[in-house]
């Protein structure tokens, strides 16, 4: 692994846009004056990794839900026995996001699992394939996200209660990032040969008379698709009805994927793979026996409200996240390229590896400021 440096497109920009990346991030996010070469083999072997780590992922959902260890993640109680059900029924799951530590000098390791609204699809799946065609055609990319999408759209379409399929954003992100992740997921679907309806999330409606959710042509809306996280819908009546609706109502991500989005996981993941080579030692509600750490919010985003507790490390960032409480993980600093700290964003398509995104930026902490760069492998 290594990273490269090289002249841009003279209509780069003009050339994104029209692929779709219209979104304004408020800051310069992609870059592609640099991009990161792996050898085949390390590609071969993240993608071991990642299939690993989301095997164990959902061995840890079974442990919880047979425990009933919901306190540990900051889940009210109305929805323990809810994510039980869902879990049971195996309600279908679209993909999800593996934010890893890795270095080419050995195995990755699990910084968090984000897997009920990950982003950053557009750009690992398409931009930067776009990139690779135009600027290194001899060279491949472990990028195989558009038809894995395709192919789990139409598993996740046989399972669906209805014939029609509604792809729903928030009004609320005003950077239209959501917009442009849910559009694309749309796009796949609607490749899949699936009936697909886009709208708003806050123009849903809810039928009171027939206890069921409706769309603006007042249409029931049976399979829903949302970048809007459940902990966001816990609070308030729309996600009650989301839950007591279930699952005549289908939704993607399912209400089963609250625990693999929530930091809590990662203490669950090393209580039952004690030293595992892709796992960081991690604890809910205090360091244990960790000196150096990573003090994270269970159900933090884009960086916020994380403080590094390591000797001549100390770095502690805003937010509005914690009030569900903490896990504390090791710490071991990204490593460096070129003053750049990159985060391997590996993404897993129904159960299987899909491909690479990366992020990366001068600090320790991965935020919103951080820039996408491509990648690309030889063999």
């Amino acid at each position: 692994m290594r990273r490269e440096t090289g002249s841009v497109r003279p209509d780069w920009t003009q050339r994104i846009r029209e692929l779709g990346l219209v979104y304004d991030a408020g800051r310069p996010y992609w870059n592609e004056s640099a991009h990161y070469v792996f050898e085949d083999e390390e590609i071969d072997g993240l993608e071991a990794d990642v299939e690993l780590l989301h095997s164990m992922c959902l061995a840890a959902v079974d442990n919880v839900v047979l425990t009933e260890r919901y306190r540990d993640f900051g889940i009210p109680e109305w929805m323990w026995q809810p994510i039980g059900e869902s879990w049971k029924r195996q309600d279908p799951h679209l993909y999800g996001r593996f934010d890893l530590r890795y270095d080419g000098n050995g195995p990755a390791k699990l910084l968090e699992y984000n897997a009920d609204t990950p982003t950053s699809l557009l750009e690992a799946s398409v931009i930067q394939w776009d990139w690779l065609e135009q600027t290194h055609p001899d060279d491949d990319q472990w990028n195989s996200l558009y038809e894995k999408l395709v192919d789990r759209w139409k598993v996740i379409g046989g399972r669906m209660p209805g014939d029609q399929i509604h792809f729903t954003w928030s009004e609320g992100d005003t950077s239209g990032e959501d917009h442009i992740t849910i559009s694309h997921l749309q796009e796949t679907a609607a490749e899949a040969g699936l009936n697909t309806v886009g709208l708003a999330i806050e123009n849903i409606g809810w039928d009171t008379l027939m206890n069921r959710f409706v769309d603006l042509e007042e249409v029931q809306m049976s399979t829903v698709v949302k970048l809007y996280p459940w902990e966001w819908m816990a609070e308030d009546d729309f996600g009650r009805h989301a839950v007591s609706t279930l699952p005549k109502t289908l939704w993607v991500e399912p209400l089963w994927k609250m625990l693999l989005s929530n930091k809590a996981l990662l203490a669950v993941l090393w209580e039952m793979n004690p030293g595992h080579p892709n796992l960081l030692p991690a604890f809910v509600g205090e360091p244990g026996l960790l000196t150096e750490y990573v003090r994270k919010p269970l159900l933090g985003r884009e960086g916020a409200n994380i403080q590094i507790v390591a000797p001549g490390y100390e770095t502690q960032t805003d937010g509005v996240y914690g009030k569900e409480g903490y896990v504390y993980q090791a710490f071991d600093p990204l490593p460096q390229f070129d003053g750049q700290r990159p985060v391997l964003g590996a993404w897993v398509v129904g159960d299987e590896a899909a491909g690479l995104g990366i992020r990366e930026t001068a600090g320790l902490i991965t935020d919103d400021g951080a820039a996408f760069v491509p990648h690309l492998f030889r063999s």
